[in-house]
């Protein structure tokens, strides 16, 4: 199976990105997904967060209001740290067990794990390709701040928090510099799915290439033999 992560920088594509992935065909695996259920009451990772961070986080009912959680360590790069050690290893143990099962299932599927801070992870190394979106930093402001959250990225964020969660990120140029392949999101939504349709080609071309070698590697031993 092909294993693929997507990646890039807060409000630069990726979500679109993912979805135009799925529509076709690939298996996706959303990481920040898994940690928001990690952080639920009863998830693995819920009673260290709320021990670390206090109960001051936590909605009436007792779920972890993620925006207060937000304010406090986007505000301080050692809270933000905490929050990751505590979450990441886990996100990490769970997206290895869904991609196994995957496997398992679809032996030549092509799987995507969508994730914000994939590389900052150390995933990386696990995986087939990575795809990085980009888009202008100017875009990136204008979508975190922007109201209507129905639109694409916008998240309403004030323009101080806008870009405390950028510069909380790896810079966009070092992600870039990373990836095996880059999606300009920072043109028209048919731009974009443009490069996504000829991505999903070259990672077919891969996965057929990955089902080739061990089939001629066997062969050969065969010959040996």
């Amino acid at each position: 199976m092909l294993r693929v992560g997507l990646t890039g920088g807060i409000a630069t594509g990726k979500t679109t990105v993912a979805a135009i992935l799925r529509e076709l065909g690939c298996h996706m695996l959303d990481a920040d997904k898994i940690a928001h259920g990690l952080i639920e009451p009863g998830g693995a990772a819920y009673d260290e967060v709320v021990r670390e961070f206090g109960r001051g986080i936590l909605t009436p009912d007792g779920r972890v209001d993620r925006q207060k959680l937000g304010a406090i360590v986007f505000a301080d790069p050692a809270r933000l740290a905490r929050l990751n050690a505590i979450v990441h290893p886990l996100v990490l143990e769970a997206q290895d067990r869904e991609l196994d099962a995957i496997e398992r299932a679809e032996p030549h599927a092509i799987a995507v794990v969508e994730a914000a801070l994939l590389i900052e992870a150390g995933y990386a190394p696990k995986l087939d390709c990575l795809v990085v979106t980009w888009c202008t930093p100017e875009q990136q402001l204008a979508r975190l701040t922007r109201q209507d959250a129905s639109r694409g990225s916008g998240r309403g964020l004030t323009v101080e928090q806008a870009r405390q969660r950028i510069a909380a990120q790896m810079p966009m140029e070092e992600k870039r510099r990373m990836a095996d392949e880059v999606i300009d999101c920072s043109g028209s939504l048919e731009y974009t799915r443009e490069q996504v349709v000829a991505l999903v080609a070259k990672l077919e071309k891969m996965e057929a290439e990955h089902t080739r070698q061990p089939q001629e590697a066997n062969r050969n031993d065969r010959r040996k033999k």
